[in-house]
């Protein structure tokens, strides 16, 4: 089955291996890059460009110049493999540990480097903080590279890198100095969006050398040339490199791959002295790499194509005795057709005496194109073979054993290497085995509740790890014989997992349903009660979620300690949400900081659901406080798919205390993600973005985001509310009511206070607008009965915002004046600067009602440049067109970066603070005075010094003195009166 054949009946020449064309340009940048020593070198491109082409031509190059280098590549997730990569690129550049004389550092590389147990150090004291001992881990790393005085490091396809090693990755580029080079390669558009390999390359210290590469295809002539390197340097035709060059788009890899298929279908001939091909308008090139692949593979001998199934099947390196094994060939047999499969040009030595696939989409083709018999029985060959190994490496057993179906070793491996990994602090790749395995292998019942017990979904990317878990628990109830106590530990766990998913209604049935049977007293029972209090969905009264909580068994000692923890996580928020001040109690309990990575997750989530709920009630330094504890404990234990749920939590702080600079992109980048963030999270990213376009005047955008917004449950209330008050704005009453009519019930009629913050200003101003006073004043009175006197600063704003709304249309518009002035003060104090201004501006307008003009315009202009300011451009373009139309002094209102305005004078508002600020007022006294919070008098003083160039409070009042400010503003003040 060797070369093609000419048309006369004479044999085609060997093809050759490419010669490196092309790329003249790239390897002098990456030569000049390194000379710079250390930099880091990120070379970008798709596959097949010739990334892998390009770094080990250059590596040639350094090893004639005597700078040493190690290599690894990363393989893709299929088989998690902690720092597989720096671990393999180490190993094989070390030929004797003991003469790398390594400190007791080194004994810290016991754990993955079992084969040099006998020459490394002890193993040092173990330590509780994972994160600690991963640095310890790191530095050991760093040392062997010193002592093996390399200059280079080069890790190849990083964007399947695991967490631990971009982690490593980032401890090698922070350390000063740092202790090698580095050469990634990647492939940007399989690189995760929550990646570490992205905060690689964008926080680099900055006198880091970083430089960029991305290698483009080759043009015609390149083609002509690396196609003539292949025939033994014969000239090829301008129409022959045209045609390659436009089905392959110039691709390496693919121009390759297609030359060969052609010489193996002896579709080349001579012509003219040069080479061409045959029958111009018959030959038809298959137009992907994998087409090419395919056919070639299939023009093999049987026994060859199993040896490259076999190659497919283990993924990586592989010695001649594990193919073989995996082959399930006689040895004559295989030794007979190896030769054909390693020569093809498809496989490459890895490593001495190890082979693998040149190129990953070589992988992925042959692997696809081997039936599902034989590949379960090929991996369930190589299970048997790798465990026989002195020391069985256990992530790629649970990945074989779990392809091959055999359930009971892929259970024990998959246990296994996911504690590996949990004790590593690699949370992802411990989720991945589990939910690999229970995703794919039909499993006992009680084996399948325990393993996805252990499941944390949060730390598994993709929008959607929830369906197939849930296919899984529902096999096993339709499938398996049951007692009713192990039916109900099925069920409760398919009602759980929906929950969390965010199908509410349909997880609480489920729940519902497993209750009765569920043993008494258990973690289970006790976390189905405290899933059933929590008011999501169809919300039932409040006094009914309570009973739910107070049902629930009582935390004991008996209990495992990470049920404990996650039950009492869990209950604080559900107290919470219900609206109970007992809540913070509970939710002091939950720790700041954890070591196991177990215990992080939780904990990570607690304080993100506690900082969510504190934004709720209006305590934003609570919020903001919780948010970033559980960032940090994200970001150390790796836990970055948690990262997208605080980032929108953040992101809904942001728009209520006004810091909107960049946050309409912040938003954009979770809500356009629909590979890598969660649904929940893109949704109260939507509401945000849906809230910045409403009040920048693009409302049908607006409209959009926040209809998608209310597909998540958490945040269709105030989606709803949101929508409500754009469609008001619009006139169009009937859908603002018809919007509110289906919530009113859960959020007013139950008591939910703590979902009523902007739904019921929205409720009431809807009813408002119909004509009906009677139902807008019952909002009003239930949200006071529910809410009461409870600290909570947000819904109390609220309730006195409805309050003003409600005297508004009953005619008492001085008291409407009044309240909204109120509302105004209880918004600013939080701080919520937009909802604050917009009730100002509604106090303006009663003012104007009342006959008050100069005090209302007044107030309108000031409210007017205080929206522009904070980017609410529609509002202020509204009040600066009514304005206009009252002949009104407008203030020119700027939009863009920079204070708008008034430049470098001082704002009528900064010369009031002024004023009171040279009387001898502290900020406190003169936010009491001005009824704003503290922190607003602070940054507009803080403004005031900017502007008058001075640096202290004190010169500020002498400059203002000076200068006949504070005697014009007095002046000013007196005509008002």
């Amino acid at each position: 089955m060797g070369g093609g054949a000419l048309k006369d009946g004479g044999r085609l020449p060997a093809l050759s291996a490419p010669q490196f064309v092309g790329r003249d340009g790239e390897l002098d940048t990456l030569g000049s890059a390194l000379e710079r020593t250390p930099a880091v070198v990120l070379i970008d491109g798709e596959a097949g460009i010739g990334k892998t082409r390009l770094l080990r031509e250059f590596l040639a190059s350094q090893a004639e110049r005597g700078r040493r280098a190690l290599v690894g590549a990363c393989l893709e997730l299929r088989v998690p493999y902690t720092l597989g990569a720096v671990v393999d690129a180490v190993r094989d550049g070390v030929d004797n540990v003991v003469g790398l004389r390594l400190s007791g550092l080194g004994g810290a590389l016991r754990p993955l480097f079992p084969e040099w147990a006998d020459d490394l150090p002890p193993a040092p004291e173990a330590l509780e903080d994972a994160t600690a001992a991963r640095h310890r881990l790191f530095r050991a790393f760093v040392e062997v590279l010193g002592r093996l005085d390399v200059a280079l490091l080069a890790l190849e396809d990083v964007h399947w890198a695991d967490e631990a090693t971009l982690e490593f990755l980032q401890f090698l580029v922070s350390r000063r100095p740092q202790p090698v080079s580095l050469v990634l390669t990647f492939r940007r558009d399989e690189v995760p969006s929550a990646s570490l390999l992205l905060r690689l390359a964008s926080r680099l210290p900055s006198d880091a050398h970083l430089v960029r590469l991305t290698p483009g295809p080759l043009d015609v002539a390149e083609t002509a040339s690396f196609v003539s390197s292949m025939l033994d340097g014969g000239y090829v035709s301008n129409e022959f490199a045209a045609f390659l060059h436009a089905r392959t788009e110039g691709v390496p890899l693919a121009v390759e791959e297609s030359l060969r298929l052609m010489h193996d279908r002896a579709d080349l001939i001579r012509q003219d002295g040069g080479w061409a091909r045959r029958r111009l308008d018959r030959i038809e090139v298959p137009p992907t790499i994998r087409d090419a692949m395919l056919e070639r593979v299939q023009r093999l001998h049987p026994d060859s194509r199993t040896v490259l199934y076999a190659a497919a099947v283990l993924s990586g390196p592989a010695d001649f005795v594990t193919l073989r094994a995996v082959t399930g060939l006689p040895e004559e047999r295989f030794a007979a057709q190896a030769a054909e499969a390693l020569g093809n040009g498809l496989l490459r030595e890895a490593r001495p005496g190890q082979w693998s696939f040149r190129h990953s989409l070589a992988c992925d083709a042959v692997y696809d194109a081997i039936s599902t018999g034989e590949r379960r029985a090929m991996h369930l060959r190589a299970g048997r073979t790798l465990e026989r190994w002195p020391l069985p490496p256990v992530a790629q057993l649970a990945r074989h054993f779990r392809l091959s179906g055999v359930s009971e070793a892929a259970c024990r491996y998959t246990d296994e290497a996911a504690d590996l990994c949990v004790q590593s602090g690699d949370m992802a790749t411990s989720a991945l085995l589990l939910h690999s395995l229970v995703a794919t292998v039909p499993l006992p019942a009680g084996i399948l509740v325990r393993l996805v017990t252990k499941i944390q979904f949060q730390a598994l990317s993709g929008s959607d790890p929830y369906s197939a878990i849930i296919e899984a628990l529902r096999s096993a109830l339709t499938g398996q014989a049951l007692a009713p106590m192990g039916q109900a530990s099925v069920r409760f766990q398919v009602g759980r997992v929906l929950m969390v998913a965010g199908e509410i209604e349909a997880g609480r049935r489920e729940i519902l349903t497993a209750l009765p049977d569920l043993s008494p007293g258990s973690p289970e029972t006790a976390r189905a009660r405290v899933l059933l209090a929590l008011p999501l969905g169809n919300a039932r009264p409040v006094s009914e979620h309570l009973r739910w909580l107070q049902e629930a068994p009582p935390l004991t000692q008996s209990m495992a300690s990470l049920d404990r923890l996650r039950l009492s996580v869990e209950r604080a928020f559900a107290l919470l949400m219900l609206g109970e001040e007992a809540g913070w109690a509970a939710a002091r309990e939950i720790p700041d900081d954890v070591l196991d990575p177990r215990e992080a997750s939780i904990v990570a989530i607690g304080h993100t659901n506690v900082g969510e709920e504190a934004t709720r009630w209006g305590r934003y330094d609570e919020a903001s406080a919780r948010l970033a504890k559980a960032r940090i404990l994200a970001e150390r234990h790796q836990l970055v798919d948690y990262l997208d749920s605080i980032a929108s939590s953040r992101a809904h702080l942001d728009w209520f205390t006004g810091a909107w600079s960049g946050l309409a992109e912040r938003t954009a980048r979770l809500v356009d993600d629909d590979n890598g963030v969660r649904l929940k999270d893109r949704c109260e990213a939507a509401l945000v973005a849906g809230l910045l376009q409403a009040a920048a005047g693009d409302r049908e955008a607006a409209k959009e985001r926040l209809r998608f917004a209310g597909g998540d449950d958490q945040q269709r209330i105030e989606a709803a509310a949101a929508l409500a008050q754009v469609c008001l704005r619009d006139g169009d009453v009937d859908e603002a009511l018809r919007l509110t009519d289906q919530l009113a019930e859960i959020v007013v009629g139950g008591g939910l206070w703590s979902r009523a913050v902007e739904f019921a200003p929205a409720r009431v101003a809807a009813l408002v607008a119909a004509g009906r006073l009677g139902p807008a004043a019952d909002v009003v009175n239930a949200l006071e009965g529910a809410l009461g006197d409870r600290d909570a600063a947000a819904p109390q704003a609220s309730l006195i915002l409805c309050r003003a709304i409600l005297a508004e249309a009953d005619g008492r518009i001085a008291d409407a004046a009044t309240l909204f002035f109120r509302a105004a003060a209880a918004w600013e104090a939080l701080p919520r600067p937009y909802d604050a201004l917009l009730a100002r501006e509604s106090s303006a307008r009663c003012l104007l009602v009342e006959g008050r003009d100069e005090a209302g315009l007044s107030l309108l202009s000031a409210v007017a440049q205080a929206l522009s300011e904070l980017g609410a451009h529609n509002d202020a373009d509204r009040i600066g067109r009514f304005l206009a139309g009252r002949g009104g002094d407008v203030v020119a209102v700027a939009r863009g970066r920079g204070r708008p305005g008034y430049g470098n004078q001082l704002s009528p508002r900064e010369l009031e603070v002024v004023r009171l600020l040279a009387n001898g007022l502290t900020n406190r006294q003169i936010a009491d005075v001005l009824v704003v919070s503290a922190q607003t008098i602070a940054s507009q003083v803080k403004s005031a010094m900017r502007k008058m160039d001075v640096s202290s409070r004190t010169a500020l009042a002498v400059r203002v003195v000076e200068s006949g400010l504070v005697g014009e503003l007095n002046q000013r003040t007196s005509s008002d009166e």
